[in-house]
């Protein structure tokens, strides 16, 4: 089964890392820079397109002006998550190549 969360609020916390609250009370400090790879979550390694991420007003998750996004579900779990998808990034920028 899918959870939903929503985002309530997020802080930029350090370069590429931000801390995000969820509608449940819980908080994440999630550092991205391992997943910033591949043709959509590549250019957000220019710290000023990251830095312009905001809330989306519909489905409360974050996004950024070039079309990024995540689950508003793995920001919420990103520590049983964070591993697995950095493996997946690195992927991602092989198969662009």
């Amino acid at each position: 089964m899918h959870r939903i969360f929503r985002i309530r609020s997020f802080e930029v916390a350090a370069p590429y890392t931000l801390r995000v609250s969820f509608d449940d009370g819980s908080e994440q400090t999630i550092d991205f820079r391992p997943v910033l790879r591949g043709e959509l979550l590549g250019p957000l390694r220019d710290q000023a397109l990251f830095n312009r991420v905001t809330i989306d007003p519909e489905v409360h998750t974050l996004v950024w002006p070039n079309g990024a996004d995540f689950d508003p579900e793995t920001l919420h779990d990103w520590p049983t998550c964070a591993e697995a998808l950095a493996q997946r990034a690195e992927q991602w920028d092989t198969k662009v190549a």
